[in-house]
């Protein structure tokens, strides 16, 4: 065991398996780096992190985050320029999340110094993973689970933040086509929809699956209250265009701040288009289709970064939305990803050099 400081222990893997892997050929989130990080909260404190090989956790079955879903994530990406330089896309964004989505959970929060001198040490390690090229980058999984083993029904004393990379290209492929709930719900008003807290993901299953038997990629969820307002769609948020002006929602204690839609929003401003972040009334999509104003509808997250949404269903009718060009989908799309690959210029100060 090597102590690179007094903050962190590395344990490095013997051997790497990265020979095992066909880079070219990568199902998403489905194979991981040689080592993880990994710090325990016991006795009130954060105890010494440790960067240790990629190995499978011992809990105990009593472990709580099993019965009460007390577990919280985040999602970010690595990114290895055409010199071979790794960059990060707004991580400071990332670990100020992961902290509030473990406040609403009654979870401690994390030090600042541990998370970014564990993930750089942890990327550096495993740097051989990340390959360049447009498209490619290293997904990275931090996440926070209640690991005290008891199953009394209250906040968990111990947590594991544990931090695992797993090397990606495009998330989504082919066509994306929504459904438009209008009965269930992503997350409702005094809830943690903001938060990335596993349960928000686990209860959009089984809506996704029934959308999935009709012939759509995903949902757009709608609000709790009156399914009258779009939300987000899928696990992305959403952005509409009608006419020349691009439109999101605003973000709530139902909707998460993402990183990618906040970069979107700054990007679209900065290249003059006009930005409203507001509600937007499922009834907003149906008028602009049919006097023509709707012109785009697209996600935004890390995983996706930016996906065009093509059409969508509503009470039984489907809906195609117009080819266009230069949209602002793909025109942002390009403009985002060549500042995380450190093809253009930052003037937003977004990238993060790991070195």
């Amino acid at each position: 065991m090597d102590v690179t400081s007094k903050n962190l222990v590395v344990e490095k893997a013997k051997t790497s398996r990265i020979e095992q892997i066909d880079f070219d050929h990568l199902p998403f989130g489905a194979n991981f780096t040689d080592h993880m990080f990994v710090c325990d909260y016991k006795n009130g404190q954060w105890e010494t992190p440790k960067i240790i090989p990629y190995q499978p956790l011992m809990m105990e079955p009593s472990a709580s985050v099993f019965h009460y879903g007390q577990a919280v994530f985040e999602g970010m990406k690595a990114y290895k320029d055409d010199e071979g330089g790794i960059w990060l896309f707004r991580p400071d964004e990332n670990f100020r999340r992961i902290n509030r989505s473990g406040e609403r959970l009654a979870m401690p929060a994390f030090p600042e110094e541990y998370f970014f001198e564990g993930l750089k040490k942890l990327l550096l390690l495993d740097q051989e993973w990340i390959k360049p090229g447009i498209g490619n980058s290293l997904y990275i999984r931090p996440f926070v689970i209640a690991s005290q083993p008891a199953i009394i029904a209250s906040p968990s004393q111990e947590f594991k933040f544990i931090i695992i990379c797993s090397p990606a290209q495009s998330y989504y492929g082919g066509e994306v086509r929504v459904k438009i709930a209008e009965k269930f719900s992503r997350a409702a008003d005094g809830g943690f929809g903001y938060t990335k807290a596993a349960g928000n993901y686990a209860g959009q299953f089984y809506p996704t699956n029934l959308a999935k038997e009709e012939g759509f990629q995903q949902v757009v969820w709608t609000d709790a209250n009156t399914h009258e307002y779009i939300e987000e769609a899928g696990t992305m948020n959403i952005f509409i265009r009608l006419g020349d002006k691009l439109i999101t929602c605003p973000t709530s204690d139902r909707i998460l701040d993402g990183v990618t839609r906040k970069s979107v929003i700054a990007l679209a401003e900065d290249r003059g288009i006009e930005v409203e972040v507001r509600p937007i009334k499922v009834v907003e999509l149906l008028e602009g289709m049919k006097d023509g104003s709707l012109k785009e509808m697209f996600g935004s997250g890390t995983a996706a970064v930016i996906n065009p949404i093509l059409g969508f269903g509503y009470k039984g009718e489907r809906y195609e939305l117009p080819k266009v060009e230069n949209s602002y989908a793909a025109t942002i799309k390009k403009q985002l990803m060549d500042i995380q690959y450190n093809r253009a210029e930052d003037k937003f100060g977004w990238r993060y050099r790991v070195k």
